[in-house]
């Protein structure tokens, strides 16, 4: 028996790291999508209690924006199937993926190790690939990962974990972080305008949505 043709093809949530050295171990698809996610903004504004006069409603840059979100990894099915990387690792590959968006390229902190010790630079601490969380098409945003909280809940006689709830917490990356032409600063600033446009369809909508008054009659009233 097969289901509905006619159902809507499912898009995955991503977190992709723009890592050109490890590009394949920066990609991380949501096995299942989280079924919530928190979302906080919070406003940048110039105005404090007893500032100056006029500042209270000054902006001075987009929203502080966090993302909260709970995604799950289970090796059930792909254990299932005799799947081998699934049998002899578990879920360490998925979990691995996610967490070295927290690491430095072991690579380049040894090669600023090695040069440091020979007094040939000065080490500047490096930097962690630009993370985008991809949640449709309309939310393509770059991130930093500012926690990540890995409930392992079942193992495989190995002890690697084989079901895990991942707990992300992750803060939106403007262009006043990253700059304006910079990719990041870029992809941002794609989001916004898409927003405002939203915004925009979202207003006229209401002001033209039907509304109903009066009330019903009753018969022999």
């Amino acid at each position: 028996m097969t289901g509905f043709s006619g159902s809507p093809k499912l898009t995955k949530g991503a977190l992709i790291g723009l890592d050109v050295l490890k590009p394949l171990a920066s990609v991380v698809v949501f096995q299942y999508n989280p079924e919530k996610v928190t979302r906080t903004l919070r406003a940048k504004t110039s105005g404090t209690e007893g500032g100056a006069e006029g500042e209270a409603l000054r902006l001075t840059g987009p929203p502080e924006e966090t993302f909260n979100l709970e995604i799950e990894i289970d090796a059930t099915d792909q254990l299932a199937v005799g799947e081998a990387v699934a049998g002899e690792l578990g879920i360490a590959p998925q979990l691995a993926s996610l967490e070295m968006m927290f690491y430095p390229a072991s690579g380049l902190v040894i090669a600023n190790e090695a040069l440091a010790l020979a007094g040939l630079v000065e080490v500047v601490p490096p930097e962690a690939p630009l993370s985008l969380l991809v949640w449709g098409p309309t939310r393509i945003l770059p991130v930093r990962i500012t926690t990540i909280s890995v409930a392992e809940e079942a193992y495989d006689p190995n002890l690697n974990p084989i079901q895990a709830k991942v707990t992300l917490g992750v803060r939106v990356l403007t262009y006043d972080d990253l700059g304006l032409l910079s990719v990041g600063g870029g992809l941002f600033m794609v989001h916004q305008v898409a927003k405002e446009a939203m915004a925009n369809l979202g207003s006229t909508l209401s002001f033209s949505a039907p509304t109903t008054v009066g009330a019903s009659t009753t018969a022999g009233g």
